[in-house]
């Protein structure tokens, strides 16, 4: 199987355990990789067989930017989830980054594996 990637999407979303981060905005990065034979797109040049990224790229930020969580975690599950669901995708690996959450660290985050190649 073969692997599609986006690395480091930027989206904003509200997300957060504490008071303050229910009120603002902050910036999410996403790393994603995922499961598709690339093999029909290739042999075709043709986009309708290829896993869209601008597609993917766009609906991770509509959905980060339409719903709040408390916890990275659960974005990642429910981003995870959209993906496989929505543009059938049978394995994805998505690794979430919260930049400056921790003051001597540049990031934190989590990484999930879903699904099987």
């Amino acid at each position: 199987m073969d692997i599609v990637f986006i690395k480091q999407l930027q989206v904003i979303s509200t997300i957060g355990v504490y008071g303050w981060e229910k009120g603002v905005q902050q910036k999410l990065y996403f790393d994603l990789e995922m499961a598709h034979d690339n093999k029909p797109a290739a042999a075709n040049d043709d986009i309708k067989l290829a896993l869209n990224y601008f597609s993917v790229s766009e609906r991770v930020s509509q959905f980060a930017q339409q719903n709040q969580f408390e916890l990275i975690e659960t974005m990642a599950e429910r981003v995870a989830a959209l993906i496989m669901e929505e543009f059938a995708v049978p394995w994805i690996k998505l690794t979430l980054h919260k930049p400056g959450a921790l003051p001597k660290a540049q990031s934190l985050g989590v990484q999930i594996e879903r699904g099987a190649k």
